[in-house]
């Protein structure tokens, strides 16, 4: 078994083997499927664990702060299921905003392939909620049960109080971690302050405390217990992670040129003379990895990117008194030729990189320009199913229809209603012909409005005709005209 050097081993001096993936296989008495191997990720501090902790603290903070935020007297962020509606700081959707949506995701994905081109897998190893709540469940684990060696230790040993009461105050900890992130998930579809109301008073049919219960066991199963395994097994990413990496992709890399020939020596020892390179084998870089692979065996599915082992190996080679970057983030054309920082670079934004930003820039632009400009109302105009068209008294034909008025504007509308597309068209109500129809609307509200449309008999041939219907805001914010469909009996 190995041993660090003195140099830089610290309180902990014995090396904990792990078993290969084929070794395990082979020690499973011929099944084909190796046991699991549980993985005891170590502590280390560094620039990338650094960058990690931060983007923890700010997701969580946009998280479970978000649904807590007021907004002129609402919840900020609130995907109404219910009412259909959805508020988003200062903007109210419709469904028939779905295009948004549709815009969003597609600049998400091209998001995703930019940084990939970029950097790989930044997503996961930095931002991704598997990543993010396994992080804090293991922090909390470590709290809990102490460091790296001292977790090893408690679960190989026999069963004692001390055992018991750790394992017991653990698994306490994350439940009511999950069942706070599952009522938070829930409060973007809720009022998060009426869901509250409803566990008070256990009105536990409601599909709301459903899923506070569902989505929070699966962040007790996922982050407490399947953790790496569901990098490795169950995201789809890591699989056509592949297709999306090229040679001029920056990745975590291993300099085998420097590192190899591996061997244990110190830092007074002259390792050109013993014919070793720089890695001195002390297995840190494993240690600390969430997946428990060796990156030294070149880039491997499982790898997340977090960049951990960067800060574990320049640990290492600060007190070997040797220059940072045997392990670094790297691109494969730049080790292989030696390449400066400065020409790595200059190739990392290479015309697949170039042509996703721009993509990227145009459809962000465009999104946001849509929202600027985009009217405040939505209308849909649907024919009454019970009476295609009539002839009333005096002759008129009449057809009605019902409109729907979406006010996406926090302030009470009023909006007129005009007709126009055939001589004499005029909007019938109160037993009145009238040129148009005036109808109020409340804030952020959606209000159905029957109208009875008449004309003329004999100011156009038999059959359907188009008409047009123009609704616009009293105070000028809005102005829409729909189309529809006006028929003539023989």
């Amino acid at each position: 078994m190995n041993e660090l050097p003195s140099a830089i081993a610290g309180p902990v001096r014995r090396v904990v083997p792990l078993v290969p993936i084929e070794a395990a296989a082979n020690q499973n008495d011929g099944r084909l499927y190796a046991a699991h191997q549980k993985i005891y990720p170590r502590r280390i501090e560094g620039i990338f664990s650094n960058w990690r902790w931060a983007l923890v603290f700010a997701t969580q903070l946009v998280f479970y702060g978000l649904p807590w935020l007021q907004w002129n007297g609402r919840q900020a962020v609130l995907f109404e299921l219910a009412e259909r509606r959805f508020y988003i700081l200062g903007l109210v959707l419709y469904p028939q905003d779905l295009i948004y949506l549709t815009g969003l995701l597609v600049i998400s994905a091209l998001s995703l392939f930019l940084f990939t081109a970029v950097a790989g897998r930044l997503w996961c190893g930095y931002a991704c909620p598997q990543t993010v709540y396994s992080e804090i469940f293991l922090w909390i684990e470590e709290k809990i049960e102490g460091p790296r060696t001292a977790r090893m230790r408690l679960d190989a040993g026999s069963f004692t109080l001390e055992k018991l009461v750790k394992k017991w105050f653990k698994h306490l900890v994350w439940i009511g971690l999950a069942m706070w992130t599952g009522y938070t998930f829930v409060g973007f579809f809720t009022p998060i302050r009426e869901l509250g109301t409803d566990f008070l008073r256990t009105q536990m049919g409601s599909w709301e405390v459903f899923w506070v219960f569902f989505y929070g066991f699966a962040t007790y199963g996922n982050a407490g217990f399947m953790r790496e395994q569901v990098c490795k097994y169950m995201c789809p990413y890591a699989r056509f992670q592949s297709a999306m990496f090229d040679r001029d992709t920056l990745i975590v890399s291993y300099d085998a040129g420097r590192g190899e020939p591996r061997g244990v020596h110190t830092r007074k020892d002259d390792a050109k003379a013993l014919g070793l390179g720089d890695c001195i084998d002390c297995s840190l870089c494993v240690q600390v990895c969430p997946t428990g692979i060796d990156i030294r065996n070149g880039l491997q599915y499982e790898c997340i990117g977090c960049g951990l082992c960067v800060d574990a190996c320049d640990t290492v080679m600060d007190r070997m008194q040797l220059s940072r970057g045997l392990i670094r983030y790297a691109t494969q054309n730049g080790i292989d030729g030696g390449w400066n920082a400065r020409q790595v670079f200059r190739r990392v934004f290479r015309p697949r990189v170039l042509v996703y930003g721009a993509l990227l820039v145009t459809l962000a632009t465009v999104l946001l320009a849509s929202l600027v400009v985009r009217a405040p109302l939505k209308v849909d105009v649907v024919r009454d199913r019970a009476t295609l068209t009539r002839v009333v008294e005096g002759g008129q034909v009449e057809n009605v229809y019902r409109l729907q008025l979406m006010n996406a504007t926090e302030r009470v509308q009023h909006y007129r209603i005009e007709t126009h597309g055939l001589a004499g068209l005029h909007v019938a109500q109160d037993g009145e012909g009238r040129a148009s129809a005036d109808v109020e609307v409340a804030a952020a509200q959606a209000r159905w409005v029957v109208l009875r449309v008449r004309a003329p008999r004999g100011t156009a041939a038999a059959g359907s005709h188009p008409v047009f219907f123009d609704i616009a805001a009293a105070d000028g914010s809005a102005r829409l005209s729909e189309k529809a469909t006006f028929i003539v009996p023989l």
